[in-house]
């Protein structure tokens, strides 16, 4: 059964259909008063931008709603109808569909995540970087070695999030009645496609780092020239202030490492907190846990997927836990 997006309790409707399946009426949740789902009538666009930007409703409505709450005039099914009574065929049918959306969502993420990491690799070593661009055979093997370690990679921390979310589901107590929507819908399932949907704001901005990367001679000639400031600019004189700013420097700070580590972290907390209904301390615990299964995957295969990529093995194989552990 669906949930209201605003206040997670069960709804038999989220809209009705009359003539066509673009004449529709969205429906009010019983409980809240609000429309149950206005994720309905969005197009792929905005749940693609509302999901980078963490909003709450759209992964309620992507993990418990879609494709599902339609009513046409003239169906006479029953209002209330409980979620235990469908049939076991179509429960199944549901988690296979559920597991196909997490192999191609989670193949296409994995892809993209890969080509982040080998565009960081190649362009991080002392060299001509045109030749290490270039799609050659020997490029295209070190792409292939990224892949699968990216590959275990994400299954490990994957695997490390259900096995503490399992832990963490056990260790709480048996919620009173009534149950919420979220804890009465909730599959094991939900875990890994929700980590995806997390990971698409943290890979957006990285990919967006991978193409536009700082330029080093913009970086040299600030370090040599002061640009002329305007007569009432404020400057900031105080050494600590000074140090401070200092920070925020393109050779001071690893953006990719923010964005991967603390803006990844915090996404994947966030999706977590709305499918699990728990603390954001329990949360935090969880994607703690994941981190260190994927380090210790990262130690196993980081030797492997430094061999072959062009540059110094030993370099590479540097890079890719840098770039890898939290």
């Amino acid at each position: 059964m669906p949930i209201c997006t605003s206040c997670a309790q069960p709804t038999p409707y989220l809209y009705t259909v009359y003539n066509s399946a673009y004449n529709f009426r969205l429906e009010q949740c019983t409980a809240c008063h609000a429309f149950a789902d206005p994720y309905v009538e969005h197009d792929t666009l905005t749940l693609l931008l509302d999901l980078i930007l963490l909003k709450r409703d759209v992964y309620r409505h992507l993990l418990y709603n879609r494709g599902l709450g339609a009513r046409r005039v003239g169906d006479k099914t029953p209002a209330k109808k409980d979620s235990s009574a469908r049939p076991s065929g179509q429960v199944r049918h549901s988690a296979l569909s559920r597991w196909w959306l997490i192999a191609r969502l989670g193949s296409a993420l994995i892809c993209v995540d890969a080509f982040i990491r080998w565009t960081h690799i190649s362009s991080s070593h002392a060299g001509d970087i045109s030749e290490m661009a270039t799609w050659n055979r020997a490029a295209i093997a070190g792409f292939v070695r990224i892949l699968v370690g990216c590959f275990f990679e994400t299954a490990a921390f994957h695997a490390g999030v259900v096995l503490a979310c399992y832990a963490v589901l056990k260790l709480l107590p048996s919620p009173g009645s009534p149950v919420s929507g979220i804890r009465e819908q909730f599959r094991y399932s939900h875990i890994p496609l929700t980590l995806f949907y997390s990971s698409l704001t943290k890979l957006f901005l990285l990919f967006c780092l991978s193409i536009w990367r700082p330029d080093a001679t913009k970086s040299d000639w600030a370090t040599h020239a002061r640009p002329h400031l305007h007569p009432n600019a404020t400057t900031f004189t105080h050494p600590v202030v000074v140090r401070a700013l200092e920070l925020l420097d393109e050779d001071k700070l690893d953006r990719e490492w923010v964005v991967r580590n603390v803006l990844g972290g915090m996404a994947a907390g966030f999706g977590l907190r709305v499918v699990l209904d728990c603390h954001p301390i329990l949360t935090t615990m969880i994607i703690i846990a994941g981190w260190l299964v994927k380090t210790a995957v990262a130690n196993l295969v980081s030797g492997w997927v430094g061999t072959g990529l062009g540059v110094d093995d030993k370099a590479a194989e540097e890079m890719w836990l840098a770039y890898s552990i939290p």
